[in-house]
C-alpha cells in the first residue's frame, strides 16, 4: 500500500501541472462556447443554404440530422462534439498515456522505475489510476465551466439534467476506450513520439471514416442509408398522386419495399468510428441513456488496456 501511495504521489507531482492547464483551458472553452454558440448557431441554417458542404460536418459530428436550423438541444450537443472540447480531452490522455513505457523508454528513465521495488503490473495500475482521476477532473471542470457561464448567460441550452449525465457518461466512456488505446499503442512502443503520432492519426482517421460515411457506403454505393435517391423520391411522390386521383390509399407494397431497403442499409462505415458511439444529440433528444454504446466503447476499453497490461508486463524493455 506504501509502494502504491508513493507511486500515485510520484505521478501527480509529475502530472499536476498539465492536467490544471487542461482542466482551464476546457473550462474556459466550454464558458465560452456556451455563451457564444446560441448566437453563432442561431442563423446557420443561412450558412446551410451558402455553403451546402457544412451540413454534412455537423451531421457526422453530432450523429443525427440537424434539419434546417438547429434547436436548442441540437445546440447543446454541438457544445459536446465541438472539436476543440475534443481535442483537449484526447490531446490530455493521449499525452498521459504514452509515458509508459514509451515516454521513460524515450527518456532513459525505465531502468531506474522498472528497477524499484513493484511489479510492472502495479506500476500499470498506478498509471491507470492517474489516467482515470485526472480525465474526471478535466472532465468535470469542462461542466462546471458550461454550468457557470449558463447560470450567467442564461442562455437555455441546458437539457434536463439525466441528459447531462448520461452525454456526460458517454464522454467517460470515449475517454476510456481512446485512452486505454493509447496505452496499447504505447505499450508496443520505444518511442513516446511515434505512439502519440499513430493514436493521432487513428483518431483523425475515426474523424474521416464518420464524415465520410455521409456521402458514402461500401454496401450501399454513394448514397449514405438514411437518405433516398432523387428518382425514387420523385417515383414515390408520382405514385403518392396517382393513388390519391384514384381513391385509394399509398402503396403499402411500397412501404414494405422501403423498409426493407432501409433494413438492408442499416450498417455503414461509420460503425468503425469512434464517434459512431458517440451521439449527444440523440440523447438529448430521447433523454435515453445510450447503453449499446457505452458498452461498445467499454467492452473496446477494456480490452486494449488488458492487453496493453499484458504486452507491458512481459515484453522486453532494453534502452541500450
Amino acid at each position: 500500500m506504501d509502494l502504491m501511495r508513493s507511486l500515485l504521489l510520484k505521478i501527480y507531482w509529475e502530472t499536476r501541472w498539465p492536467v490544471l492547464l487542461f482542466s482551464l483551458g476546457l473550462a474556459i472553452v466550454m464558458g465560452l462556447l456556451t455563451a457564444l454558440l446560441p448566437r453563432v448557431l442561431g442563423d446557420i441554417h443561412l450558412v446551410f443554404e451558402k455553403l451546402p458542404f457544412v451540413k454534412p460536418l455537423i451531421t457526422a459530428l453530432l450523429g443525427v440530422d440537424p434539419g434546417k436550423q438547429l434547436s436548442a438541444a441540437m445546440s447543446q450537443a454541438f457544445l459536446w462534439v465541438h472539436p476543440t472540447v475534443l481535442s483537449l480531452v484526447w490531446a490530455h490522455e493521449v499525452m498521459y498515456c504514452t509515458r509508459l513505457p514509451a515516454s521513460e523508454i524515450d527518456r532513459g528513465t525505465v531502468d531506474f522505475l522498472l528497477g524499484l521495488p513493484v511489479s510492472r503490473w502495479q506500476l500499470f495500475i498506478a498509471e491507470t489510476i492517474g489516467w482515470i482521476i485526472s480525465g474526471l477532473i478535466i472532465i468535470t471542470s469542462g461542466f462546471l465551466g458550461h454550468w457557470l457561464v449558463e447560470q450567467i448567460v442564461k442562455t437555455k441550452m441546458q437539457p434536463s439534467w439525466n441528459a447531462t449525465i448520461y452525454v456526460m457518461l458517454n464522454l467517460i466512456a470515449v475517454y476510456f476506450a481512446v485512452g486505454a488505446f493509447a496505452f496499447l499503442v504505447s505499450a508496443f512502443s520505444d518511442r513516446r513520439n511515434r505512439a502519440i503520432g499513430i493514436v493521432f492519426a487513428v483518431l483523425l482517421f475515426s474523424f474521416l471514416i464518420n464524415f465520410l460515411a455521409q456521402f458514402w457506403n461500401p454496401m450501399n454505393g454513394l448514397n449514405p442509408p438514411e437518405q433516398k435517391s432523387p428518382l425514387a423520391v420523385l417515383r414515390r411522390s408520382a405514385d403518392q398522386n396517382s393513388s390519391s386521383e384514384n381513391g385509394s390509399p399509398s402503396s403499402t407494397a411500397q412501404d414494405a419495399a422501403d423498409s426493407k431497403d432501409v433494413a438492408s442499409k442499416k450498417w455503414s462505415i461509420a460503425a468503425l468510428s469512434v464517434m459512431h458511439y458517440y451521439r449527444p444529440a440523440s440523447v438529448i433528444q430521447t433523454g435515453k441513456f445510450p447503453a449499446v454504446d457505452v458498452s461498445i466503447l467499454l467492452a473496446i476499453g477494456f480490452v486494449c488496456w488488458i492487453s496493453a497490461g499484458v504486452y507491458f508486463s512481459r515484453r522486453s524493455i532494453c534502452t541500450v
